[in-house]
């Protein structure tokens, strides 16, 4: 039966069948992926992405179950307040040993899109505040294009290198990295229009760098 054409009942009960040819497939084609995945986790990524539901973690990164630690929001955004990510990003951090922490935006973005409005969105306006702080901050840039388009992709663009910045802020991320010599921090763009990932090239050791100059949380001696 073609998913399209299931009603809402047919949907929901044709996961666990799916979820059953899958692990059929996985059983045949990746045999001992099960016991693998039931030991420790041992993830060299942590993924902070949009929750758009286009757009799927191990599958663009081409990686297995187990290879990537995720997390996701509207917008993929780290707020100094929200304990969820900040939680994720210490265990990633302190219990997993993550090697990367990489922050996933994605062109075609609704919340950024809707950042970029002046209409109330209700419960989604103290969300959109932190995006549009990111749009405040670099007002100039943004308002000079006039392609709105255009000017939303930039703006996409922008706010990864926000995140990437407010990670690296963090005292777990630097007091890691002064020790360990990880996690680094890197901002990528996903374009929905033709599946490729982009590196924005953030400079995490120059970025870091002017960061501490006032964000100067972590020393070297740090325990």
């Amino acid at each position: 039966m073609i998913f399209g054409t299931m009603t809402n009942q047919e949907k929901y009960d044709n996961i666990f069948e799916a979820n059953r040819q899958w692990i059929a497939r996985n059983q045949r084609d990746n045999p001992g992926l099960f016991q693998l995945l039931a030991e420790k986790q041992h993830p060299d990524f942590l993924y902070i992405g949009c929750s758009d539901s286009r757009v799927h973690p191990n599958q663009i990164m081409g990686l297995k179950p187990g290879e990537v630690f995720i997390h996701r929001n509207i917008a993929n955004m780290i707020n100094p307040t929200d304990l969820s990510a900040l939680s994720v990003i210490n265990y990633a951090v302190e219990r997993l040993g993550v090697k990367f922490i990489v922050i996933c935006g994605h062109y075609d973005c609704g919340g950024i899109a809707a950042a970029m409005d002046n209409a109330d969105h209700g419960m989604l306006n103290p969300w959109l505040r932190s995006i549009r702080d990111v749009y405040q901050t670099h007002k100039a840039e943004l308002d000079s294009i006039r392609d709105t388009d255009e000017r939303h992709r930039r703006f996409v663009e922008l706010n990864v290198y926000e995140q990437c910045r407010n990670v690296t802020k963090m005292v777990d991320v630097q007091k890691s990295f002064l020790k360990k010599g990880y996690p680094r921090v890197a901002g990528w763009i996903f374009n929905m229009r033709d599946a490729r990932l982009y590196d924005l090239n953030f400079d995490f050791d120059e970025e870091l760098k002017k960061i501490r100059e006032v964000y100067n949380v972590a020393t070297d001696d740090t325990p």
